[in-house]
């Protein structure tokens, strides 16, 4: 699937699961999850500002895989409290990707008033205050002024490169045509944050669907061995 356009993490995600006619639930987030990781792959335009945001969604898109093929895994809280954050904030972003849209129809219109059925046959009436003078009116738009803030200009952050998803496989390709077999927790030795860790995760399972290296975990939460695939394998 190749969708042109989107504006964020959550509308490629929105964008999958309407496109597969699916309500907003965890199992049917389980199920666009190779989809939403395909796309992040093959797009080139995703702003190296916003890489983090998308990679941040897959990580719990992989969480919620990860418990919909083996229910027998135990999340801790912070797991959990992600994943059910995942799907509420679909649910909140599509209403409001709804309502904008409603409203962009009546901006379309050109009107420039919008009528309150509520209040027609009522006469318009202002009932200042009593001793209200014009002195006092300057005074209060003088002290609403004074609290506008001013314009103000913000530090320069510098933003950390983040490596490619494909610089990652050609790294991890090269470790191990040298020692032909590692573990995961070397790969991410040298890790600078939690990103560089999803992504160097995103890199070894893509090299195990395109059948570049086969790996192996004795049991649940235990050290996952990678190892290239022979020519006969």
């Amino acid at each position: 699937m190749k969708l042109e356009k989107f504006e964020g993490p959550l509308e490629l995600l929105l964008e999958l699961i309407e496109k597969e006619k699916l309500s907003i639930t965890e199992l049917n987030l389980a199920r666009v999850t190779d989809q939403y990781l395909e796309h992040i792959r093959d797009n080139q335009n995703i702003q190296l500002e916003n890489l983090a945001d998308f990679l941040s969604v897959a990580a719990k898109l992989i969480l919620i895989k990860s418990r919909s093929l083996l229910p027998i895994l135990k999340f801790s809280e912070e797991d959990e409290e992600e994943i059910g954050d995942l799907t509420r904030q679909l649910a909140e972003y599509k209403k409001f990707k709804e309502i904008s849209a409603q409203m962009g129809k009546l901006a379309s219109l050109g009107r420039i008033s919008y009528a309150r059925p509520a209040y027609f046959g009522l006469k318009a009436v202002f009932y200042p205050p009593e001793n209200l003078t014009a002195t006092d009116l300057k005074n209060y738009f003088e002290k609403v002024l004074l609290d506008v803030p001013s314009v103000q200009i913000l530090q320069e952050e510098l933003v950390g490169e983040i490596v490619t998803l494909e610089e990652r496989i050609s790294d991890l390709e090269i470790t191990l045509r040298k020692k032909i077999e590692t573990c995961f927790s070397e790969v991410v030795n040298n890790a600078k944050d939690k990103v560089d860790v999803i992504i160097s995760f995103l890199a070894m399972l893509e090299m195990v669907k395109q059948r570049m290296i086969s790996v192996e975990q004795s049991d649940l939460f235990h050290e996952i061995k990678l190892s290239m695939r022979s020519g006969n394998e």
